[in-house]
């Protein structure tokens, strides 16, 4: 299964922390964040959560 940008998923919780991309991500999140109307954050969080749910054990 491919990873797909989901339109405007809502947080019900959240928490505030730091995180530091290397460049290239970031200019691809960014990207993908513009193409699809959503926030950077929208695209991270759906990604961290494509990438646990689809890990092997």
């Amino acid at each position: 299964m491919s990873f797909v940008v989901k339109k405007r998923i809502k947080c019900t919780d959240s928490i505030t922390r730091t995180i530091r991309f290397k460049g290239n991500n970031y200019d691809a999140i960014c990207i993908i964040a513009e193409e699809n109307d959503i926030t950077f954050n929208n695209v991270v969080n759906q990604m961290i959560e494509y990438a646990l749910d689809n890990k092997k054990e």
